[in-house]
């Protein structure tokens, strides 16, 4: 056996399972319930602006309601086909009570394409996203759109 044989051999198992351990730590879309948008609207309490994508702790506002208008709120043209006014206008609130959510933005290239601001801790923050198959597991949603400062950005892909 010759000694690069050998070393893939000896090493080739750990090359592959290491290079999959950060996907199987991240989760992509499939994950998520994209036929039941929900939304949220609250308060920053915790901001993590990092990759792999940026990331909010909100407080819910109390009591949380739908906007009346939000089916008609003007989205931004993203990349993705992406139907933003039918999400809007199906958008429900979650049915779990969670006072506190995690929101999954977008990768800071996105966030930056889209030149949406690093919120501030207590600033008003709004989402139409998606949680996980009939709101199991964590109180997580992934952004679809984000409302900050008075700007609707949208996350799925870069704008259009």
């Amino acid at each position: 056996m010759t000694m690069t044989r050998r070393r893939w051999l000896q090493c080739g198992p750990m090359l592959v399972l290491g290079s999959t351990a950060p996907a199987l730590a991240h989760h992509g879309w499939s994950g998520f319930d994209q036929d039941r948008p929900i939304y949220l609207e609250g308060r920053v309490a915790e901001v993590r602006w990092r990759n792999p994508h940026a990331e909010l702790v909100i407080d819910l506002a109390q009591p949380l309601s739908v906007p009346a208008d939000l089916a008609g709120r003007a989205v931004p043209a993203q990349v993705a086909r992406v139907d933003g006014k039918d999400l809007l206008s199906r958008a429900v609130l979650p049915t779990r009570r969670d006072a506190r959510w995690e929101i999954e933005l977008a990768p800071l290239s996105r966030m930056g394409a889209w030149n949406v601001p690093q919120p501030d801790v207590g600033e008003t923050v709004a989402v139409v996203g998606f949680t996980f198959r009939d709101e199991r597991g964590a109180a997580l949603v992934r952004a679809e759109y984000l409302w900050l400062r008075g700007r609707a950005y949208g996350l799925r892909s870069s704008p259009a």
